[in-house]
């Protein structure tokens, strides 16, 4: 196969890139794009926060005039001088299912993280740790739940053969409303109890105060994330421009902030899974029609996805998680809700693990971060 590899240049070519996706996955069922304002927003370098300090070539792979496989090669000082290392990355990979492609794909990112003076190459993520990363390894019979990625079986193989190595996994529990477990949610109701009579409480995130909720979640996110695998602090526009995105899926019922004595200590956002709706969605575009379906429909999804969940070192340990937990159930089961994906975990996480697992969260689908060192 003679492949031909081109660089994303033009405001024709970012759309070219963003639709082979949906092109590629046309006919899988299982399938939702991602929409495709949100996406195309993330190529322009004017503003998205990312480039205010990193950089991204985007590239497509051609054979015999089609379109066969995409790649974005990134680069991300904030990680590197956080983590004290020298690593480049790879996102928005994908590809018909061919090594030679893979590999033409794969050896762009590799020399662009190389001409940064890079010795290492980690992927996929889109374009940060902090926003949808990893291939799906296991649990290819589900959809992909909101700010997911999606991918065919075959791209481990692909990675596999590159010579690509696990990183690390990140783990997702589908939590069932009607299976969760009853002692669990009874033992979250003694423990808020005791937690309130040392002064801790939980409450609903108030989205009429959202400007100043939005900074309290950030300094807590900042905060508890901090020792973890892959954190990297939010700068201040990236976080606004996160809550900006997620201002409109918000439900107070399905976001918490935990308090000692009026500080924050933890908070927990679950967000209504509308990839539900947008499975239907043509090439991810909302308009003109879709952006009402959205709105009207967003109330009707039968499960959400318990995205974040942080709670700071210090008054970990006292039973605050599982409280978070406990309580998305119990609004799930008041509006008849199937359930809940807790995602993503790290496999390190035990705490949340755990947590999730005492719930009888089912762990049903795995995602992987890899990494290859990159030849001299």
């Amino acid at each position: 196969m003679n492949i031909e590899i081109k660089e994303v240049l033009t405001k024709k070519d970012v759309k070219t890139f963003i639709d082979f996706a949906h092109e590629l996955y046309k006919d899988d069922p299982l399938y939702v794009p991602e929409l495709y304002m949100a996406q195309k927003e993330m190529f322009d370098t004017k503003k998205y926060p990312f480039y205010e300090y990193g950089k991204v070539k985007s590239y497509l792979a051609f054979a015999n005039g089609k379109i066969v496989g995409r790649i974005s090669a990134v680069d991300n000082p904030r990680y590197n001088e956080y983590h004290n290392c020298s690593v480049g990355f790879f996102g928005f990979y994908d590809s018909i299912n061919n090594q030679d492609v893979a590999n033409a794909l794969l050896d762009k990112a590799s020399s662009f993280a190389k001409a940064n003076g890079h010795s290492q190459l980690i992927g996929p993520t889109n374009f940060t740790t902090n926003e949808t990363a990893g291939l799906v390894v296991k649990g290819f019979e589900y959809s992909n739940q909101v700010m997911m990625t999606y991918n065919a079986p075959y791209y481990l193989d692909l990675m596999n053969s590159y010579g690509l190595e696990k990183e690390m996994d990140l783990y997702a529990y589908f939590i069932p409303t009607l299976e969760a477990s009853e002692k669990s949610i009874r033992l979250s109701k003694v423990l808020a109890k005791r937690l309130e009579g040392q002064g801790i409480s939980i409450r609903s995130v108030n989205t009429k105060d959202w400007k100043n909720e939005v900074a309290r979640i950030k300094e807590l996110y900042n905060a508890a994330w901090e020792k973890n695998w892959g954190f990297v602090p939010f700068t201040d526009k990236e976080f606004a421009h996160l809550a900006e995105g997620l201002k409109l899926l918000i439900d107070p019922d399905f976001a918490y902030i935990a308090e000692d004595n009026g500080k924050p200590v933890g908070f927990s956002v679950s967000l209504p899974n509308i990839n539900e709706i947008s499975i239907n969605f043509k090439k991810g575009r909302l308009f003109p029609f879709n952006i009402i379906k959205l709105l009207l429909n967003k109330k009707k999804v039968k499960t959400v996805r318990i995205a974040s969940t942080g709670v700071i070192e210090s008054h970990r340990k006292k039973g605050i998680e599982a409280i978070f937990f406990a309580k998305n159930i119990q609004e799930a089961r008041r509006r008849k809700l199937d359930g809940g994906e807790a995602s993503w975990i790290l496999e390190s996480n035990q705490m949340m693990t755990t947590a999730a697992e005492k719930l009888n969260g089912k762990h049903y689908k795995t995602y992987r971060l890899f990494k290859k060192q990159i030849p001299d």
